[in-house]
C-alpha cells in the first residue's frame, strides 16, 4: 500500500498526485486487492462505503448491497448493534471482529464515543479478554515468537512486513498482564491494544504497527492445563536460554526494522528493567510499564503540586507495591528532581519503597533488587515502627503522595487515608493497580474520607465525585505522545530527558484553576489527540536539541531534492505533527498492480 511509503506518490481518480508522508496521506490510496480480497483486507474494506465506481473497479459488484452509505452512516448502524450488547466483555468480543474486519469503522467509532469505548477496548475489559484468550479466539493478529525456535525469530518477523513497513512495535513476553500476571499466549491481545490506543491517541498509521508476542512457556497452570490454550504449555525459560532469545528478536529488529520504535509491554519484574537498560542505548525503545507509568504519575503529580502551591523538592512520596510499575514511578520521579535541581542522593531520600515485605530497609538487601535497594533506608530509624503496617509507614513518613501498584483490594482504606490527611491538608492519593476491583481503593470512599480534599487519579476510568471529575493515570496519557515524537524525529534513541520533556508538557495541560479543584488533574481523554500532539512535539524538539533525532537527514519526499526540516517553534512543530497523524476517514482508491518494493505485505 503506497500510502505508507513516503518515497512513492500516486495518481488519483481526478489526475493529481498523492502527497504521501510516512504515516498518511492527503488524497487517494493504491490498492493491488479486488472481489473478496479487498472485502476481508481490514487496512482496505469500507464495506458498504466502496463507491459505485470503487465497486466497478475492484469487482466488488453483486458482492455488496446496492445501497452505498458514508462512514457516518455505518458509524450509526455500527452504535445500533453495539448498544444491544449487555456486557462489557460482548462489546469486547463484538470491537475485536470489527477490528479485523475493518480497521477504518474501528477507529472512527472509538474516536466518536472515546469515553465510552476507551474502557472496552483496553483497561478494564481488555484484561478479561486477555485471560480467556484462548477460549474466544476468532482470528489471528500479531507475530508470535517461539523459544522453541529461536532462530525462526527474524524469518517470522518478515513474514508480517520489511522495513518499509513498520513504525512501531509492541512487545510483550506476557509474565506481568494488567494486573493478573502470566497469560501466556492471551498477552499477544495487550500489544494489540496499546497499538490500538497508539492510533486512537497517537496518530499512529494502523497498517504500520507490529504486535508481537513471545512465547517462552507459562507458569499459569490452569492455562497450561486447559485443552484449548494455544500457547507453548511449558513452564516459563529463564536464564540464558531466555536471554539468548530476546537477543535474537533485538538483532532481527535492529536488521529488519532499522527505524521503527520499540515498545516493551508487560514483562515480568525480573525482565522489564534489565533488557531495557541493556539495549536502550543500541535500539529506540520504550518501556510502558516503567517509563509510561512513570510519567504520566509524575505529570499529575507535577499538576497538584502546582496547584497547592508546593514544590517538588518538599515532597515526600510512598509507593505502594515496588514492582516494575512502582520502580518505575520512583525512578520517574527521581529523575525529574534531579532534572530540576536536585542531587539523585538527595532525590532518592524523598522516595519510599513498600512490597510484601514491608518498608525497603537496608538489612532487606539481599532479597531487593539493585533497582528496589537504591530507595532503601536505614534500619536504625524504623527499629521502634512495624515496617509492614502501611498505617504507621504512613504515620511517620507523612507523605505528600501516596501511590498504589499493589494489586491489593482496598490497601488505601479510612483509617491510613484520614491518618494520611491528618498532616496533609490536600493529600494526592493515586489507586493505580488493574483491572478496578484491584484498585487500592476508590473515589468515592478517598473524597469521603478527605471532605473532598484529596486530589485524586486512578488507573481506570471512575465517574466524578461530588462534582470532581477523577483523572485517570492511565498511560495513554504518555506513551502514545512519546511513542509519535519518537517515531516522526525518527529518534535513535528515547533518553530520560525526551521522557521529562513529554512530562513537563502533560502537566501543563492541567485544567485546575486556582480554587477550584473540580476540573481533574490531567486533560479529558476527549481531547487525547491535541494532547498527544503535544506531547510529541515536546518530545521532537528535546530530541533535536541533544542530538538524537535523525529526521532532518532524510530526503524531503513533498520536496525532493532537499532534506526534511523540523520547526523550531513549538506551534510551528505542532503544526508539523498533526499533519502526519492518521485518521479514521475513507480516501478514494486506485486499482493497481502488486509490486513488492512498494506495497507492503498487510493486504
Amino acid at each position: 500500500m503506497s500510502q505508507f511509503n513516503s518515497s512513492f506518490t500516486a495518481l488519483l481518480n481526478d489526475g493529481k498526485v498523492a502527497q504521501s508522508t510516512q504515516l498518511s496521506v492527503n488524497g487517494g490510496i493504491e490498492c493491488p486487492l479486488s472481489g473478496f480480497q479487498i472485502l476481508n483486507s481490514p487496512l482496505f474494506n469500507k464495506g458498504t462505503a466502496f463507491t459505485q465506481e470503487e465497486r466497478e473497479q475492484f469487482k466488488l459488484d453483486g458482492l455488496l448491497p446496492p445501497q452505498i452509505n458514508s462512514l457516518d452512516e455505518q458509524l450509526e448502524r455500527t452504535y445500533k448493534q453495539l448498544c444491544f450488547l449487555r456486557t462489557s466483555i460482548t462489546k469486547n468480543d463484538f470491537m475485536t471482529n470489527l477490528r479485523v474486519t475493518n480497521k477504518t469503522l474501528y477507529f472512527a467509532i472509538i474516536k466518536k464515543y472515546i469515553l465510552e469505548l476507551v474502557p472496552i477496548i483496553y483497561t478494564p475489559t481488555e484484561g478479561d479478554a486477555i485471560a480467556s484468550y484462548s477460549d474466544r479466539f476468532k482470528k489471528t493478529e500479531g507475530v508470535f515468537l517461539d523459544i522453541t525456535e529461536p532462530e525462526s525469530v527474524e524469518e517470522r518477523l518478515l513474514a508480517f512486513g520489511g522495513s518499509k513497513d513498520i513504525d512501531y512495535i509492541v512487545v510483550s513476553d506476557s509474565e506481568g498482564i494488567l494486573g493478573i500476571g502470566d497469560q501466556g499466549v492471551g498477552g499477544v491481545r495487550i500489544s494489540i491494544s496499546k497499538l490500538a490506543l497508539m492510533t486512537i491517541c497517537g496518530g499512529i498509521h494502523p497498517g504500520r504497527v507490529l504486535p508481537v508476542c513471545l512465547d517462552v512457556g507459562t507458569n499459569n497452570k490452569k492455562l497450561a492445563r486447559d485443552e484449548l490454550y494455544l500457547g507453548n504449555r511449558f513452564s516459563r525459560v529463564r536464564g540464558k536460554q531466555y536471554d539468548h532469545f530476546i537477543k535474537n528478536f533485538m538483532d532481527s529488529v535492529k536488521k529488519i526494522y532499522p527505524n521503527a520504535i520499540l515498545h516493551f509491554e508487560d514483562f515480568g519484574v525480573a525482565n522489564a528493567r534489565r533488557i531495557l537498560e541493556e539495549y536502550r542505548t543500541e535500539v529506540p525503545c520504550f518501556n510502558d510499564d516503567i517509563q509510561g507509568t512513570g510519567a504520566v504519575v509524575m505529570a499529575s503529580l507535577l499538576a497538584a503540586l502546582k496547584h497547592t502551591h508546593r514544590s517538588l523538592q518538599e515532597c515526600k512520596v510512598l509507593v505502594y507495591g515496588a514492582g516494575s510499575a512502582g520502580l518505575g514511578i520512583a525512578d520517574q520521579i527521581v529523575n525529574h528532581m534531579v532534572t530540576h535541581g536536585m542531587t539523585i542522593e538527595e532525590a532518592r531520600g524523598q522516595i519510599y519503597l513498600m512490597d510484601i515485605r514491608g518498608l525497603i530497609v537496608e538489612s532487606l538487601k539481599e532479597t531487593s533488587t539493585e533497582q528496589q535497594h537504591v530507595f532503601a533506608k536505614p534500619d536504625s530509624d524504623w527499629n521502634s515502627i512495624n515496617k509492614k503496617s502501611l498505617f504507621e509507614v504512613v504515620s511517620n513518613v507523612k507523605p505528600t503522595c501516596l501511590v498504589g501498584c499493589s494489586t491489593v483490594a482496598g490497601a488505601f482504606n479510612k483509617q491510613v487515608v484520614q491518618e494520611m490527611h491528618k498532616y496533609n491538608k490536600r493529600p494526592i492519593i493515586f489507586p493505580l493497580s488493574n483491572p478496578t476491583r484491584l484498585h487500592e481503593a476508590v473515589p468515592e470512599d478517598l473524597m469521603a474520607w478527605t471532605n473532598n480534599e484529596a486530589l485524586v487519579a486512578t488507573g481506570s476510568p471512575f465517574p466524578p465525585v461530588n462534582g470532581y471529575r477523577i483523572s485517570q493515570n492511565n498511560n495513554c496519557y504518555s506513551f502514545p505522545g512519546i511513542g509519535l515524537g519518537a517515531v516522526l524525529a525518527h529518534a535513535s534513541t528515547i533518553s530520560d530527558r525526551m521522557i521529562s520533556a513529554a512530562v513537563d508538557e502533560l502537566a501543563g495541560l492541567s485544567e485546575l484553576k486556582e480554587g477550584d479543584s473540580t476540573p481533574g488533574l490531567l486533560p479529558g481523554l476527549e481531547v487525547i489527540n491535541n494532547t498527544s500532539a503535544r506531547i510529541a512535539t515536546a518530545v521532537i524538539l528535546q530530541a533535536i536539541e541533544e542530538g538524537v533525532a535523525r529526521i532532518e537527514e532524510e530526503e524531503d519526499s513533498e520536496h525532493p531534492g532537499q532534506l526534511v526540516q523540523v520547526p523550531r517553534d513549538f506551534d510551528g512543530c505542532m503544526e508539523w505533527v498533526q499533519k502526519q497523524m492518521w485518521q479514521p476517514v475513507y480516501r478514494p482508491l486506485t486499482k493497481v498492480k502488486f509490486d513488492q518494493s512498494i506495497h507492503t505485505y498487510q493486504l
